[in-house]
């Protein structure tokens, strides 16, 4: 089977897809793949690491007020479609599998016209614009929220989960990737971590009590992202390292060093909450204010709700607030166990498993 996956400009929507395409690969050696993303976008460096074949189209997003751009946005999606349809023809494309962000656009729709089955995952609880516009035109939906149906053909869409779950679950119990980060794997632990690019926001917040910080008795990850991390290390010159915090710019290994923490600090993106969940990891959410429709705080009141996490506004954010929180969840044995617990029962393991029986129902439903 010749299988196309489209996904791209977040972790959130590209660790998914690498998830998937692993599993598959696992169950089925004589599978091979296209990975259809953006030249500039973060798929472009880490599809290759994974040595899937990659191809390019150039494609941006709507702006949501009256802008030229608007315009030049509809002449690249068509350009992106035609594209498409040339790259899926060539391929031999069987399916095609979109995993959200606006590279899936064109190429969902290209492989729909082109009548190749198609699957667009939508790892959030609420939509963004370019599921809800590829909704009428892909053969299933496959979703990770219950609340997230509300906004799909009923007849088309499934709940399926994260495939990004299935895959962190193989580390369970182990605390070997701390070690690969530096850390002391006997140590209680807290992640710091604000997505694929890092959060402004949170990197001030933990720097305004890294001092205070090296005099706990637990031990802090914490990643800056990239484009964050030569300011974050000029700040730690002047405050000083402590001991017990280790600063990287970005963890390729996460589902290894994840599931080796007791606590994490982190934005609610679909994906990471998919990870905490399988893991059964507590969690401190700080939702990032600047998506669409404000999903991720949804996304964290889903399992807040739940008892967890626990939610701090990115406008309430301080380092004293968010130093205080992480006092209470991980030196209290009891909550820390009953958020864990809480967290557990929130997993689908068998995410990957339920995206590759969709993948085959829709493929043989065409022949």
């Amino acid at each position: 089977m010749k299988i196309v996956i489209s996904g791209g400009g977040t972790g959130g929507h590209i660790y998914p897809a690498l998830a998937l395409i692993r599993e598959i690969q696992k169950k089925h050696k004589d599978c091979s793949f296209l990975y259809i993303g953006t030249e500039k976008g973060l798929e472009s460096q880490l599809v290759p690491r994974e040595n899937i074949p990659f191809k390019s189209i150039h494609i941006t997003g709507f702006r949501r007020k009256l802008s030229f751009e608007n315009v030049k946005t509809i002449f690249r999606f068509l350009k992106g479609v035609s594209d498409s349809k040339k790259m899926l023809k060539e391929f031999g494309a069987d399916v095609v599998i979109g995993t959200g962000g606006y590279v899936c656009g064109p190429v969902v729709y290209a492989a729909a016209k082109l009548g190749i089955p198609t699957i667009i995952h939508e790892q959030n609880s609420v939509p963004g614009l370019t599921n809800k516009f590829l909704s009428r035109y892909s053969t299933k939906i496959a979703v990770c929220f219950d609340e997230a149906k509300d906004f799909f053909p009923e007849e088309k869409t499934v709940l399926t989960g994260n495939p990004r779950a299935s895959e962190v679950l193989s580390y369970s119990g182990s605390r070997k990737g701390l070690e690969t980060v530096g850390l002391d794997p006997r140590k209680p632990t807290v992640l710091v971590v604000g997505g694929s690019r890092g959060a402004r926001p949170i990197n001030e917040a933990i720097l305004k009590v890294m001092s205070q910080l090296g005099e706990k008795p637990y031990q802090l990850l914490y990643v800056t992202g990239d484009v964050h991390f030569d300011k974050v290390q000029e700040e730690m010159k002047l405050i000083g390292n402590p001991t017990n915090v280790v600063v990287k710019p970005f963890i390729h290994n996460m589902p290894e060093v994840l599931a080796g923490v007791d606590l994490v600090v982190a934005r609610s993106g679909a994906t990471t909450l998919a990870e905490l969940t399988a893991l059964g990891v507590p969690s401190i959410l700080i939702p990032s204010p600047y998506v669409t429709n404000n999903h991720q705080e949804k996304n964290a009141d889903s399992l807040v709700v739940k008892g967890a996490a626990t939610k701090i506004l990115e406008k309430e954010l301080t380092g004293s607030k968010l130093i205080t929180m992480i006092d209470q969840i991980l030196l209290s044995e009891t909550e820390l166990h009953k958020m864990k617990e809480a967290a557990k029962s929130l997993g689908m393991p068998d995410a990957s498993e339920r995206v590759h029986q969709l993948m085959e129902e829709i493929v043989s439903n065409k022949k």
